[in-house]
């Protein structure tokens, strides 16, 4: 599998280590991205809301581009629907851990925000 670093961790190495030692200990071998870790770009969601959700839907696709492996270890869940919406198969580590199939049920991005929103708003 590939891995996906989530932007707001880009400085935190203890994180991108703890992530992958998880990962390590249930025996699945990464293949790093080019652009990982503290190098690693934004999935494309932090455009929502400055483009337009097609533009932003092609940040995703782009960023999903650079993937060199179909199975994208995730653990953010903007990165979750980014890869889903590039068309390579996202791995949440939660769904790692307990052996069960990742499958985005809001992907699109106006969805997606409208019902962070409503959480956020309710809780």
């Amino acid at each position: 599998m590939t891995i996906i670093d989530a932007c707001p961790t880009r400085d935190q190495d203890h994180v991108h280590k703890a992530i992958r030692e998880i990962v390590k200990k249930m025996n699945i071998d990464l293949v790093e991205p080019e652009k990982t870790m503290a190098k690693s770009t934004c999935c494309g969601d932090s455009f929502y809301g400055v483009l337009p959700a097609e533009d932003v839907k092609k940040q995703m696709e782009k960023k999903a581009s650079e993937m060199p492996l179909n199975d994208v270890v995730v653990y953010c869940v903007s990165c979750s629907k980014s890869i889903f919406i590039g068309k390579k198969q996202p791995r949440y580590l939660i769904d790692l851990l307990f052996n069960e199939t990742t499958v985005p049920k809001t992907y699109e991005p106006d969805e997606w925000h409208n019902e962070l929103s409503q959480y956020i708003e309710a809780h």
